[in-house]
């Protein structure tokens, strides 16, 4: 069997999302594959979330504590994946995880927002 139903999601913290019932969010939608954006936990904390569903999970975090992060939960195990883009100064903030699947390849990114208002408006001007 193979992944069907996937759902990406920014967070904004997995151990603030935990406290609002993501356990009951996962379990009423049910999906194959779940990407995570924004987890904002660091490598020494992934132990304490599992996911009984999701025997596979996949965590990619950032060097600074409290930062960034993404992971993807699956039902079903990828046959490889990959984290980060191979540019050291971009993959210490745990950013991007790729899971080749069968017939796919799943790639959750976190994009940076880079707060530059100015620069968008006098490029529309």
């Amino acid at each position: 069997m193979k992944p069907q139903k996937l759902i990406s999601w920014n967070v904004n913290g997995i151990r603030a999302v935990i406290k609002k019932d993501f356990n009951g969010f996962l379990s009423a939608s049910n999906p194959d594959v779940i990407c995570i954006q924004e987890t904002k936990i660091s490598d020494d904390l992934v132990a304490k979330f599992e996911f009984e569903s999701y025997p596979f999970s996949y965590w990619n975090c950032a060097d600074k504590k409290g930062y960034s992060g993404t992971c993807i939960l699956s039902k079903y195990e990828p046959l490889n994946v990959e984290y980060g883009i191979g540019i050291s100064q971009h993959d210490k903030e745990g950013r991007v995880i790729t899971s080749e699947y069968t017939d796919f390849f799943l790639v959750t990114v976190y994009t940076p927002n880079s707060q530059n208002h100015d620069e968008i408006n006098d490029r529309d001007a």
